[in-house]
């Protein structure tokens, strides 16, 4: 058996959508399931750690290092 999934967006339509899928010929059964609104994405911006790293820059409190490997000598790896 196949299954064909359709997202409505406008939830008025969902009855009259629902209603011509059971004429269609083959059709078994028809079933509505009303999902959540979508998941809010992740922000890191409105974290207090990605503000707090932003200070550190705002204040020059970063170091900068042209390699691996010079990060590692400083650190006395």
């Amino acid at each position: 058996m196949a299954t064909i999934v359709l997202q409505i967006p406008d939830e008025s339509m969902v009855s009259k959508v629902k209603q011509a899928c059971k004429m269609l010929v083959g059709v078994a059964s028809v079933k509505v399931q009303k999902t959540t609104a979508s998941p809010k994405t992740f922000d890191i911006t409105k974290t207090a750690g990605y503000r707090k790293a932003m200070e550190d820059v705002k204040h020059g409190r970063v170091t900068e290092y042209a390699s691996l490997d010079d990060f590692y000598k400083e650190m006395g790896l």
